[in-house]
């Protein structure tokens, strides 16, 4: 070993105490596995490293003595070496020790807030989850009431169609109801839904109700909550041609505008008529599911038609 004002020794010797400081420091960040609710842990820490480093530098300084030598105590030059060397462990080892804790600790508390905000988010999905089922839930049961109040008023009125409405009623439901839980749909699947149903309602009023489709065939795809179309129709003709003398038509459109796919659904009934209701157990009911699985992507306008009649619009994103 060189003096202390050899710079190659005093770097030597300062990195052999850093080494020891860190080695401690890491020792005391898990022994002992337990300690006194009282005390922290990073005081044992900062503790350990302060008094490894005179202790690791006098050793070095001892070790480093030859045999029937001098003691490095009696030799300025050495003694010297061994105060700096200590000087320099205990003015950076400590804030050092510091630093690294307060390092921890930060990234303990990102990880902490990172668990928080992943668990804050699978609980919001799944109330979101069990929302939506709950509206979907709701969508079956009105759907099933409304068309068998159709047929009820057939029967109550003595009609001949009565016996076989019921029937094709019968055979749609069974093909429909399992479709009515699916998670998502296409607008060709709300298609398949749709033309049978007003097939269904035009055989109840074969001379009140008429019906056309143009569908763009770019938009078919298009994934869609379930019983979308299906809501806008069934709502056309309970709102709009039953309460008309005169029946109706009902037009859907389906267009493929870029990045959207507009929905819409015209007929020439009854018109708006103010409620209590808003905009209807089926309306209000999509609303808020397509609210809540596209947020403001996905828009339902419902506006008076020309020259009578309502137009009902949902603009859905495309997604891929």
């Amino acid at each position: 070993m060189h003096g202390w004002r050899d710079p190659g020794a005093l770097f030597l010797r300062t990195t052999i105490v850093g080494l020891v400081a860190a080695g401690a420091f890491t020792f005391f960040e898990v022994r002992p596995r337990t300690l006194p609710p009282w005390f922290q842990r990073w005081v044992l820490q900062v503790a350990a490293v302060g008094l490894c480093i005179p202790i690791t530098t006098l050793m070095m300084y001892v070790l480093s003595t030859p045999r029937g030598g001098v003691p490095f105590w009696a030799d300025t030059s050495r003694m010297n070496g061994w105060m700096m060397v200590t000087f320099l462990g205990l003015l950076i080892a400590p804030w050092t020790a510091l630093a690294a804790i307060v390092r921890q600790k930060e990234a303990f508390a990102r990880e902490q807030k990172l668990a928080f905000a992943l668990e804050r988010s699978e609980l919001e999905r799944e109330a979101l989850d069990g929302r939506l089922h709950l509206l979907q839930a709701q969508v079956a049961p009105h759907f099933l009431f409304n068309t068998l109040a159709n047929v009820q008023e057939l029967v109550d009125s003595g009609s001949p169609h009565a016996s076989a409405v019921l029937r094709s009623l019968v055979v749609y439901l069974r093909a429909a109801v399992p479709l009515l839980n699916e998670p998502a749909a296409t607008i060709e699947r709300e298609l398949q839904l749709v033309r049978p149903y007003l097939e269904l309602m035009q055989m109840r009023m074969p001379d009140r109700l008429q019906y056309a489709m143009k569908v763009d065939p770019r938009a078919v795809t298009t994934r869609c909550p379930p019983t979308t179309l299906l809501t806008l129709v069934e709502n056309a003709i309970r709102h709009g041609i039953d309460p008309s003398e005169e029946g109706g038509r009902i037009d859907i459109e389906i267009e493929h505008r870029g990045v959207h796919c507009l929905v819409r659904v015209i007929d020439t009934g009854a018109g708006l008529r103010e409620s209590v209701h808003g905009l209807g157990t089926g309306l209000t009911t999509l609303r808020e599911r397509l609210r809540m699985i596209y947020g403001d992507e996905a828009q339902l306008r419902l506006t008076n038609a020309a020259p009578h009649g309502v137009s009902v619009e949902v603009e859905l994103p495309i997604r891929t």
